[in-house]
């Protein structure tokens, strides 16, 4: 660590050999420890052992209202401690880093000395409970600023400029364990985000028609039947999806005030998933929808999750959540439920994590999802799961 830290140990990154001595090498690192590039959020890395290994993730939503702080702070290091030791290794320290929205108003540094009472209030509830904390940073737009910098001069007032990008002996470690930043958490979350604009129209009429068509019956003795036709139409759109090309990956643009959603269409770059959301009706998709309600038929569906079903079911999920809007952003829970799951069993935790996080964001009390999220939690294998799944493929539910 460099002199304005309070530790001198070194901290190693990813269970690797990479040694991370400075607070630009522990900036650099978070992408890298999550997946992508954090907004709008607190991290607290935890660091386990003698060598203090990162391994410990938690990450929760920046609240708006400092009254809320103390409180976040505190259930946030309890959250950490509660974690207990990481195999052998017992909990030795945190890094604490703030990442603000992209489209916070006011400069970078305004909203650093913002944050900076968080940062002292998440310093205290740590140090509460003996987890000192080595190195607490706020990072945005590729620079940083350390809040534990004492020292006069030492620190640039508007921030330090990150490594260039995949420059850095832990990019090039994380390269060859086949770790990879999937970009922003704003651009993953954008494909679950609900369409707006004309399309949203659309498929809000077709929602409406199908509810008063399939409800009564759902909720009647033609449940089965609907349960079947849903079955149906789900393999069609899955084959439908299979025969097309995938989302190019390619990330979002944003317009100069914010969510490039928010453009006219006409005026709206492409997404990676539009051409799946042309693939899929909006009558299809309403069916689909109201269809997914059912329990049993999202169980039935939720062995799709290997094989060649797996990859176009993700992208039909993945769709169908985007087309909950408006009243109907509730009914989104299961879709996104199943695109956290496809997504686990597929070894992309990235993205199952925020799809399972927005499932519970959409409805905390869904038992799929909060099963699922607390599975990823404890570091489970979905083997287990999936070899569940296959056993009751043969067994005629619907």
């Amino acid at each position: 660590m460099t002199p304005h830290s309070n530790t001198t140990q070194p901290v190693t990154a990813l269970d690797s050999d990479v040694t991370l001595r400075s607070p630009g090498d522990l900036a650099d690192a978070l992408p890298y420890l999550l997946g992508y590039h954090p907004e709008d959020c607190i991290v607290i890395a935890g660091l386990y052992g003698a060598r203090g290994r990162v391994i410990g993730r938690i990450r929760a939503a920046l609240p708006a209202d400092p009254a809320e702080w103390p409180l976040q702070a505190d259930a946030l290091a309890a959250a950490l401690v509660s974690g207990g030791p990481v195999g052998p290794e017992p909990l030795t320290g945190a890094v604490v880093y703030l990442c603000p929205n992209a489209d916070d108003p006011g400069t970078a540094r305004e909203g650093m000395e913002r944050l900076r009472p968080l940062a002292q209030l998440l310093r205290t509830a740590c140090g509460a409970r003996e987890i000192p904390v080595c190195e607490a940073l706020f990072i945005t737009d590729r620079r940083f600023w350390s809040y534990l910098c004492v020292r006069g001069g030492c620190c640039d007032a508007d921030g330090t400029p990150l490594p260039e990008a995949g420059s850095t002996e832990l990019a090039a470690a994380s390269a060859v364990s086949g770790i990879r930043v999937q970009g922003t958490q704003r651009e993953l979350e954008g494909r679950l985000r609900p369409l707006r604009g004309a399309a949203a129209a659309r498929q809000i009429r077709e929602l409406d028609a199908a509810a008063r068509t399939l409800m009564p019956r759902l909720l009647g003795p033609e449940a089965a039947a609907v349960r079947q036709e849903t079955l149906e139409l789900a393999r069609r759109l899955v084959s439908r999806l299979r025969r097309a090309p995938g989302p190019a990956l390619v990330p979002a643009q944003r317009t100069a005030g914010g969510d490039h959603e928010q453009r006219p269409e006409k005026d709206r770059p492409a997404r990676p998933d539009d051409r799946d959301d042309a693939l899929i009706t909006s009558d299809e998709a309403a069916r689909m929808i109201l269809g997914l309600q059912d329990l049993t038929l999202r169980d039935t569906l939720a062995e799709w999750m290997e094989g060649p079903d797996a990859a176009p079911a993700l992208r039909l999920w993945r769709a169908l959540a985007r087309r909950c809007v408006a009243a109907y952003e509730g009914h989104a829970a299961p879709p996104l439920t199943l695109a956290g799951w496809v997504s686990w069993c597929a070894g992309d935790t990235v993205g199952a994590r925020i799809a399972l996080m927005k499932a519970l964001e959409t409805d905390p009390e869904y038992l799929f999802a909060a099963l699922l999220h607390q599975a990823m939690n404890e570091g489970m294998d979905p083997e287990p799961l999936r070899r569940c799944m296959r056993g009751q493929r043969s067994v005629p539910r619907l």
